[in-house]
């Protein structure tokens, strides 16, 4: 409604607001709160003529293209923003091409919190996959529409290790030694082709990849198989829907572990690349089902869900049979605080209509 204002000032328009506006749900899941405060409270340090190294806090984004809903989050751990370090996580996302034959990337990479250019080394590595994966998108998209599984492994490894060695490179020119100057890197590729349900998992190093199903979360993280032995199958069905009566089992051969009926499935054969990485290289691929929902994680956030029950719990009741959330509902749920876990959480989850 529009107020008489005193002669000589505009006219004010008050606006009635509800009692109370409710807010995304953040708070912690255990038998205690976590010793740090749950906001940002210290700065990381700036130098005058590196202010392009700084980081943001908290990173957050999202999109739909086919069948999936992409939600996505880097937040610095509360013992980084205690200590005013900078978040070692880093996140991109990206789309390449148009239309159905777009491909879409999500990079997660986490830094060592013993190297102060851990930050550094996360994000250069995030930004050169996803120049790699954009300089070949038309034949990834192809090779995933059409289900050549084993070029595709073979065709990510390659520009996985070339990442790593512009790391090892960058190590040396700014004088560091390559273990201190890397990171860890766990990707996602999404065909926007609603027609093609397959989703790509490709990376080196500690994290996770979780699969909610039915209520249910099961840990589809491949394996480091024994290169002297071949195991698993390939996915059925690749790139389109399992054929009817398809049984479970046969999806990458899943196996039931731990308490929460979390499932680990076998990987591929490692073949050794020349030069080989620090850490052998993993590969998943597979058909989602409509109600899935797909979970990347950096180790921030997969060390809590594998070592907290009440948390994998919360976000699946939060996520199960219900429509994805909304950027603000996202952020809240992955920054659900645990005692003894106060890392940086980096999360990108993809619900399937």
């Amino acid at each position: 409604m529009r107020v008489q204002s005193p002669a000589g000032h505009e006219p004010t328009l008050r606006v009635p607001l509800p009692a109370s506006v409710p807010r995304p749900r953040t708070g912690f899941v255990g038998s205690r709160p976590p010793t740090y405060e749950p906001e940002p409270t210290a700065l990381p340090p700036a130098r005058p003529g590196e202010l392009g190294d700084l980081v943001a806090d908290t990173v957050l984004d999202g999109a739909r293209y086919g069948t999936a809903t992409l939600r996505a989050a880097s937040v610095r751990g509360d013992s980084a923003r205690y200590r005013g370090e900078p978040r070692r996580d880093a996140l991109l996302t990206a789309r390449f091409g148009h239309d159905e034959t777009a491909l879409v990337l999500v990079a997660v990479a986490a830094g060592s919190r013993a190297a102060d250019e851990a930050h550094l080394a996360a994000a250069d590595v995030c930004r050169w996959i996803g120049e790699a994966v954009g300089r070949s998108h038309a034949r990834l998209s192809e090779d995933i529409r059409s289900g050549r599984r084993g070029d595709l492994k073979s065709g990510l490894q390659r520009l996985t290790d070339r990442t790593y060695g512009r790391l090892r490179s960058r190590a040396a020119e700014r004088g560091l030694a390559p273990d201190t100057y890397t990171a860890t890197l766990r990707c996602l590729l999404i065909p926007a082709d609603p027609d093609c349900r397959t989703r790509v998992f490709f990376g080196i190093g500690g994290g996770g990849l979780f699969r909610l199903r039915d209520g249910a979360w099961q840990d589809i993280e491949p394996l480091l198989p024994d290169p002297a032995s071949v195991v698993g199958a390939p996915v059925v069905g690749f790139g389109s829907t399992p054929p009817h009566g398809t049984p479970e089992v046969t999806e990458e051969g899943d196996r039931l572990t731990m308490d929460l009926g979390i499932t680990t499935a076998p990987g591929p054969v490692i073949e050794e690349p020349v030069p080989p990485p620090a850490e052998p290289f993993r590969f998943r691929a597979s058909v989602a089902r409509p109600g899935d929902t797909l979970l990347l994680a950096s180790p921030g956030l997969a060390e809590p869900m594998r070592g907290e029950p009440a948390l994998a719990r919360e976000l699946a009741d939060r996520w199960t049979g219900a429509e994805p959330p909304g950027l603000a509902a996202f952020l809240a749920d992955t920054q659900l605080r645990v005692t003894g876990y106060a890392d940086d959480r980096t999360g990108a989850a993809v619900w399937e209509a």
